[in-house]
């Protein structure tokens, strides 16, 4: 699953990357760690605002939830979303035809099983640009504060050949949208037959990864820092790529 990601390029590069401009640029800082469990807010564009880039919580809270303490528990729970039964659960089947969004980052990362051990992964692109994830999105209203909060869920499917080295015991990856099937993405109109045919493992051979340190994990530090994507070698673990 994909609980992590980065997004530590500057605001300059990301909007020209997406041809679109950031609604609140002094929120937004670069990210080179973000677990999905602090809740963070993360650059995506929805389909609803195509020419901008919004900051959105990670974690999905549907429309119809009823109270604060519902919202927090179902959110835990919707960091992703699976490609191939999206359709059918109750938080996703509505924002999946007409709530879609394309998650920003440079990188994710996953964990490795080897000789019984959990080893961390950073996954990005072999030129380290940017790119897209395939996303839902979805707005609540807490009826207490009349507070609005606009949430995202990343979706996943099955692995390829990379991230099935890495990823090794689940085998699924975040879906990785080609820059040629971004707008399509968020075309109001797109059938399910064809959201179907872009959810599928990523086909690229442009995908680059290494193993970083478990610092990612350790509790009580900061993690959003440089060295959580810096390749860290543990001997006797052979290269996936």
């Amino acid at each position: 699953m994909c609980y992590n990601l980065s997004i530590n390029k500057k605001i300059a590069a990301i909007e020209k990357r997406f041809h679109a401009i950031f609604q609140n640029p002094d929120i937004f800082s670069p990210v080179y760690h973000a677990s999905a469990f602090s809740i963070p807010l993360l650059p995506v564009i929805t389909n609803k605002n195509s020419d901008t880039i919004q900051l959105y919580r990670w974690g999905l809270i549907p429309f119809w939830v009823k109270d604060e303490e519902t919202a927090e528990k179902i959110r835990t729970r919707t960091f992703n979303a699976r490609g191939d039964t999206i359709h059918e659960k109750p938080s996703y089947r509505t924002p999946i035809k007409k709530k879609r969004c394309l998650v920003i980052t440079d990188g994710f990362f996953e964990w490795r099983t080897h000789e019984g051990k959990k080893f961390p992964y950073y996954i990005y692109k072999r030129d380290q640009s940017i790119f897209a994830l395939a996303g839902i999105w979805d707005s609540w209203v807490n009826k207490k504060t009349d507070q609005k909060t606009k949430t995202f869920s990343v979706i996943t499917t099955d692995a390829n050949p990379l991230l099935a080295k890495i990823h090794n015991v689940k085998k699924r990856m975040p879906v990785i949208l080609h820059e040629t099937d971004e707008k399509r993405w968020l075309n109001d109109d797109l059938p399910p037959r064809d959201i179907d045919k872009l959810l599928v493992p990523y086909d690229g051979d442009d995908l680059k990864a290494h193993a970083v340190s478990k610092l990612i994990v350790q509790r009580g530090i900061d993690t959003n820092v440089p060295g959580a994507i810096k390749e860290f070698d543990y001997k006797g673990l052979p290269s996936p790529n």
